[in-house]
């Protein structure tokens, strides 16, 4: 069975090999590439992001209470990015119940699933994913945030043989270090993105490309820069672009990932002895322009910043130094708790309530690593239950929830 890293590994640049050639018309479907035109597809109504969305027909079925009216248990399942498997509806039953019933908030899409080393898994065609894009959204009585990693290059999981545009990784276009050309690239990504009804792109890539060798971001090419202005640069034109075609974009991995020497999806990463405050440059850079819709915390563990907890389980580093020292108060998301830095360590109940304490608001289960079905109803179960007991204040549910809201524009 191989990992995300051993799939990204083995996919290596054949995937991505062709770039984009782009123009400096602001029309993004306008942006031609070396092997076509961008495919011309409207954007899905009801998209949660974008600055034109609107919201979907209520569906048939009884569904959540609209944003304004929603119990705790909906607005815990408001916190929730969840991976599924299914290329249509049908096939997709499980998480349109999640939506409908459970007030699922989010899902995460992926071509490739770990445990069955199968592609494919809800991803075949431009036609085939905007339907099943369209099918969960009206589900939703608050619109769903449908997110994917779309950095480019090797992580990119529309790719060219399922019939969309290739595009450039993160190391070549810091190679170019031209930010207009960049702000071009990522608008046709989130020209392809807004045009299959996706709201959310879990990129720029912010990490130092300090460890060339690091096993998950140097050797897959997707740092910018060993250089902290180049990364800021990069990323903000990039985030620049996203927003032109009316898609948020997501800075990871805080507070670094760059000078690590292990991948968190296979186990814990120590990066004490490696990680520097100047892989905080590019957050904070960025973060003061306010382009910042969401910042993507990773699993990575430094005892100078918190003894006992990894990042993405720590108050110290997101309610302290990234809200706090870096004054950040948009869209937290956790990096996805089954990976094994997390799994191996932790169990699920006590992951999932130190994340929300830390003060992450979207909890990213990506059922990639380990699939479980049910995790929707479980998770919403777990955090119910520390309400219920005063391990977690309702009052932090809430701050989630507006921060939420925020994001989606409800």
């Amino acid at each position: 069975m191989l990992s995300r890293r051993q799939f990204l590994l083995a996919m290596g640049a054949g995937a991505t090999g062709v770039v984009l050639v782009g123009c400096a018309d602001g029309n993004p479907s306008s942006l031609p590439s070396a092997t076509g035109s961008l495919p011309t597809i409207e954007p899905v109504p009801g998209s949660s992001v974008a600055p034109s969305a609107a919201t979907p027909s209520a569906p048939s079925t009884p569904a959540p209470s609209p944003a304004s009216e929603l119990d705790l248990r909906q607005k815990i399942a408001q916190m929730l990015l969840v991976g599924f498997r299914g290329r249509t509806i049908a096939e997709a039953a499980g998480t349109v119940a999640d939506i409908r019933d459970r007030g699922l908030g989010g899902v995460v899409l992926f071509d490739y699933d770990a445990p069955t080393a199968r592609y494919r898994r809800n991803i075949d065609s431009p036609a085939q994913l905007r339907a099943l894009i369209a099918g969960l959204r009206a589900a939703a009585a608050v619109p769903l945030l449908v997110a994917i990693d779309e950095e480019g290059g090797q992580v990119d999981r529309l790719k060219p043989r399922y019939g969309f545009p290739a595009t450039e990784s993160a190391a070549a276009l810091g190679a170019r270090d031209d930010a207009a050309y960049t702000r071009r690239r990522a608008r046709a990504i989130g020209a392809t993105l807004a045009g299959l009804g996706i709201d959310l792109d879990l990129a720029p890539v912010v990490d130092l490309d300090v460890n060339p060798m690091n096993p998950i971001i140097g050797a897959l090419d997707r740092s910018f820069s060993a250089h902290p202005a180049v990364v800021t640069r990069q990323g903000r034109a990039f985030l620049d672009g996203l927003h032109d075609a009316g898609v948020a974009g997501a800075l990871k991995h805080f507070p670094g990932h760059g000078s690590s020497t292990r991948d968190t999806h296979l186990g814990w990463v120590d990066v004490t002895a490696t990680w520097t405050r100047a892989e905080l440059e590019p957050f904070r850079d960025i973060i003061a322009s306010g382009s910042t819709d969401a910042v993507l915390v990773a699993h990575v563990f430094d005892s100078r910043l918190d003894p006992t907890y990894p990042a993405s389980l720590s108050g110290a580093v997101i309610s302290g130094l990234l809200r706090g020292e870096l004054g950040f108060d948009g869209v937290v998301i956790s990096d996805d708790l089954q990976m094994g830095a997390i799994r191996t360590v932790y169990g699920y109940e006590t992951a999932v309530e130190r994340a929300i304490l830390a003060g992450t608001d979207v909890l990213t289960i990506a059922n990639e690593q380990v699939y479980e079905p049910g995790v929707v109803g479980r998770t919403i179960d777990i955090v119910a239950a520390a309400v219920s007991a005063g391990r977690i204040a309702e009052s932090r549910i809430d701050a989630s929830w507006e921060r939420i809201r925020r994001l989606k524009r409800v």
